[in-house]
């Protein structure tokens, strides 16, 4: 078993206008840095279409009708002040929430020891019936809840160490104490939620909020002391990452320090949880991370740590 890398054209088709920083470039960094011979051995599939179905296992289904109905033929639609459609925006979306479903697939059927789904728009500002942050559909809470419906998964752990709070994930998740939801992230920043007293309905969303400024030993305390402990007494069946790297000291929309160490560093120490609880079964969805050099060196130290390199 080694680990699966999941992409697919489509998600270069989800244009935005000029100087927007969630731009097809970003696909075209990591895809360079994968291009590495160290990365030859990973297996390299294409996201299908997720399904309606899929997208409703969070979504309601009046929400998601509206963003296909709001759907351009030509042009943009501002959905809010960062969140805009193309006409490439759904299917890049839905190849999002598909590619986030097979990467659970394969993994909890044992195909692949883990995965990562490199995919645009990313997903985990998406509230139940909110698109916000560049995001429309949350493929992470969406991974989440077809573990648990279509391979019996009963404990879910999402980790989210993307800078910008992932309010979409904790909402879906605020009453559900079969997912574990923690995050380290800036605060003050955008969206404004993930405050440590963010508790939810049965003690099961951590936060671990990082000050402007913080870096590597910041962030390792947070996982540390904050994260890690949770997610052991939790005992998840499943670890997904909701990989977002504008923590990265490069960044233009944040003011954390973190360097590519850092991120193969939480990626090893997930990586030895699931080992523990999960039949090391975890699977890793791109969420941020918009400086181009920063993403491309941050995503290949992820996926070097995933394939044990």
């Amino acid at each position: 078993m080694t680990t699966l890398l999941i992409t697919h054209p489509a998600s270069l088709l989800h244009a935005m206008p000029p100087g927007h920083p969630e731009r097809p470039d970003r696909l075209r960094a990591i895809e360079r840095a994968l291009e590495a011979e160290r990365f030859a051995p990973l297996i390299r599939l294409e996201a299908p279409l997720g399904t309606i179905d899929q997208v409703a296992l969070c979504h309601p289904p009046a929400y998601v009708q509206a963003i296909l109905d709001a759907s351009p033929q030509e042009g943009f639609v501002q959905l809010d002040a960062d969140t805009t459609m193309s006409p490439g925006t759904v299917e890049a979306a839905l190849r999002g929430v598909g590619g986030a479903v097979m990467a659970v697939d394969e993994v909890m059927s044992g195909k692949a020891r883990n995965a990562f789904s490199a995919m645009r728009p990313p997903g985990h500002h998406a509230e139940r019936e909110r698109a916000m942050g560049f995001c429309f559909f949350n493929s992470a809470a969406i991974a989440a809840r077809h573990a648990q419906k279509v391979h019996g998964a009963e404990r879910v752990a999402i980790v989210d160490w993307d800078v910008h709070h992932g309010n979409g994930t904790q909402d879906i998740f605020w009453d559900d104490a079969s997912v574990l939801y923690a995050s380290s992230h800036e605060m003050p920043l955008y969206p404004g939620t993930g405050a440590p007293s963010e508790r939810g309905s049965h003690g099961t969303i951590v936060n671990a909020a990082l000050a402007p400024g913080d870096g590597s030993d910041q962030f390792r305390e947070a996982f540390e002391v904050a994260i890690l402990p949770r997610i052991e007494a939790f005992r998840p069946d499943l670890v997904i990452v909701s990989a977002g790297f504008d923590a990265h000291w490069r960044d233009p929309l944040a003011n954390i320090n973190l360097r590519e160490g850092d991120f193969a560093w939480a990626t090893q120490k997930l990586m030895d949880f699931a080992d523990q609880h999960a039949n090391g079964r975890l699977v890793s969805i791109l969420e941020g991370g918009y400086d181009l050099e920063g993403l491309a060196t941050s995503t290949a130290a992820h996926v070097g740590a995933l394939m044990g390199s």
